[in-house]
Parts: C-alpha cells; structure tokens; sequence
C-alpha cells in the first residue's frame, strides 16, 4: 500500500453512488443527519451537518467530525441517476407485463439463474418476488372479473365477458398506484433495468457514469487528504466501472489524494451473471488488482436483497490466478451490531436491512460508516490487517465469464 493511504485525514470527498432509486437524495441527507446523530451518541463523538451553498451544482453536504481526538471535514456528494431511474419505470400496467415475462426469460433462459441460487437464496427471492406477487394481482383480478360475469350471466349473457374484463385492467392499475406498499413494480423494473440489455449498460447510463469519472477525477486533482467513493446496492457495480475507467485513463495522481472503494450491500452478481455483461466483468478483473486504491466490501448474511459475503470477483469468474488484492470482504453481522431489540424490529423490514449499511448500530464492531465518511483514518488505513470473513464465498459459478477486449 502506497503511502498516500496511510495520511491523517483533515479533509475528505465523498461521493455517494445510490442504487437503483427514484427518490430525490435529499432522503440520503435526511438519512445521514438523523443516524449519524444516532450513531454519535451510541459512539461518544461529535458530528454535524452543514449545507451546500445552493449554486446549482451536484447535490450534497458538509460533515464536520470530532472523534479520534481530531477534526474532520467532509464534503458529501450524491451521484445522481435518479432521473434515469425514473424514466425507466414510466411503464404502463401491459409494458410492465411484457417486462416480467422478458426479465424472466433473460435469467432463466440464460442459466443465470440457477447459478446465482448457488450463491445466496435471499437475494434471488427478491428477484422473483415481483414475478410471483405481479401475476397474484393479475390472478385476483381475473377472479374479480370471473365473479362479475357470473353475477351478470343471468342478466345480459351476451355481454358477460366483456364486462368481466373491463375490470381487470382498473384493478390492476389500483395495484400499481399502491406500490408503495407493494414493491413489486418497483422491483420489477429494477431488475428488468439490466436484463433488457442482458447486462450491458444502456447508452444512458454509460454516459451519466462518464460524468461521474469526471467529477471524482476532478477531486482526485484538490488538495483533499482522501477521496472516498460508496457504491450501495446497483450502485456498487457503477462505481466498480467508474472506477476502473479512472485508472485506467490514468486520471489517478500517484502524489494525490488516497482513493477509498467502500462497496455495501452490492448486488453484483444480478448483471455480472448476464451473458452480455462483459464490460463489468472486465472492469471487476481489472479493479481488483489495483493498487492504485483500496476497496472494502461490506454486507451481511441478515440483508436479503444482497449477495452477503460473496467476493464479487471470484463468483464472477473473473478472478486472476495471481495478483488479486481486492476486495477485502467482511460482514456488518446485524445479529452481532444491533441489540436482540433493534433486530427484532428489524429482521422482517427486507427494505430497511438493505440501507442498515448507511444506518446507526446500537452495538457498533468495526464498521461504522459515519467513521469511515467523517473520521480521521483513510479507508485504507482503518482497515489495513482486517481478516476477510472467514466464510465467504469465493466459488466462480458464473457460466458467463467473458471480458471485454
């Protein structure tokens, strides 16, 4: 490890990557500043927020830091694709069908997966969710609809199953319209996001991941002591391409500021397994020998939607015989981090898990993600001698495991 990752950090740049999220990033603020007060009290340190002069510019915030004995200032930075996101869920009630009935065909037709039911079973119970809960409703609609033409058959026969039908599809849009409780909507296009390309990256997102190459390449020229990229869920496999692009291009200064890859609950293995991912698998083969960086993968087996304790490189397929160095991977272990209360209130909240990463621990380990973004220690440093879990999965069960040239 290069020197400039072992440095006391006074400043730092962090840029959040989100995964697949309609929201405004306002709602990771809001999440920052509440849990991070959580987390300062439970932790007996000092941290508070300040906002960003509204110029118009990216979206974020300041974080000063007291704790380790020294201050710390961060500049918090949300990379946005929220618009994208949202864009590809304007789907009516039939397209959102045609999806469920392509997205299934991709990862079954493929093979992907059987394989990533070799990996975790949380996760691909979340993928097939939407598929299961989606034809429910088109199920009860159509009992619905059954039930009416035969309340009518006595009166108008001739016209009862015309009228029958005329519900299924009200019924069905009342069930979109209440997604928010649902979910499956949502999920469904999240998934289908990917497998529409069979895992390569639509043109929109390649050029908004363009821009965020430029933005972290433009803080890896300040005068920062650390610049710190978090890639959540979907947007751990963004940030590993944009990374990799960086070094690549040689946008990385050897005198500049360390460079810190914190992955939480990643969902790599979604499009690393499609058969056309060959971009990210190229980029995971490429990142993971770098030492232009350290990049840290956090999950936990109590997170359902994420693929807990699987190196993304190795059960991709793509690991070198030699020279691997990254990612270390290791648990957040809810059952041990958060009180038998705190899990019990929790380990139902499928959603909630997901973004425990970005949350409080009322029994904090070693990982403390308002540490690690407003702390005096690189990335690199607070984690140099950390053991990787010792159950981790490292099997490749990838049947796609092309590069690109």
């Amino acid at each position: 490890m290069s020197e400039c990752h072992h440095r006391q950090v006074h400043t730092r740049r962090v840029f959040y990557i989100p995964g697949y999220d309609p929201i405004h990033p306002r709602r990771y603020r809001e999440l920052y500043r509440k849990e991070g007060a959580a987390q300062a009290e439970i932790s007996d340190y000092e941290i508070a927020l300040s906002p960003k002069v509204a110029d118009g510019g990216p979206y974020g915030w300041h974080v000063t830091g007291q704790m380790e004995g020294q201050e710390t200032h961060s500049d918090v930075e949300v990379l946005v694709w929220s618009d994208i996101v949202r864009d590809s869920m304007e789907q009516g009630v039939l397209s959102t069908y045609g999806q469920l009935l392509r997205t299934a065909w991709t990862y079954i037709g493929s093979g992907a997966l059987w394989r990533l039911m070799q990996l975790r079973k949380g996760p691909v119970i979340a993928a097939l969710y939407p598929v299961v809960f989606l034809l429910v409703q088109l199920l009860l609609a159509l009992l619905v609809a059954w039930g009416i033409s035969k309340g009518l058959a006595m009166v108008l026969p001739e016209w009862t199953v015309v009228f029958g039908l005329i519900v299924v599809l009200p019924i069905l849009q009342w069930f979109q319209k209440h997604d928010d409780k649902f979910f499956a909507y949502y999920l469904m296009h999240d998934y289908a996001y990917s497998a529409s390309t069979k895992g390569a990256n639509p043109p929109e997102l390649e050029a908004r991941m363009g821009e965020f190459a430029d933005r972290i390449a433009e803080a890896l020229q300040s005068e920062c002591d650390e610049v710190l990229v978090v890639g959540h869920s979907s947007g751990a496999h963004l940030a590993v391409s944009v990374l990799a692009d960086l070094i690549r291009d040689g946008r990385v200064p050897e005198a500049g500021p360390a460079l810190g890859f914190l992955s939480l609950g990643q969902v790599v293995p979604m499009v690393s397994f499609l058969p056309k991912a060959e971009r990210l698998r190229a980029d995971l083969a490429f990142l993971c020998q770098r030492a232009e960086l350290a990049w840290i993968d956090v999950t936990a087996p109590g997170d359902g939607c994420a693929f807990a304790l699987c190196d993304p490189v190795a059960v991709s397929g793509v690991a070198p015989e030699e020279g691997k160095r990254w990612p270390l991977v290791f648990s957040a272990a809810f059952t041990k981090t958060l009180s038998e209360k705190r899990w019990a209130e929790l380990r139902w909240r499928f959603f909630r898990l997901h973004f425990q990463y970005l949350c409080a621990f009322d029994r904090p380990g070693d990982y403390d993600y308002f540490r690690i973004t407003a702390g005096p220690k690189t990335l690199a440093e607070r984690y140099e001698g950390r053991k990787a879990s010792g159950s981790r999965i490292e099997k490749p069960v990838n049947k796609f495991t092309s590069v690109a040239s």
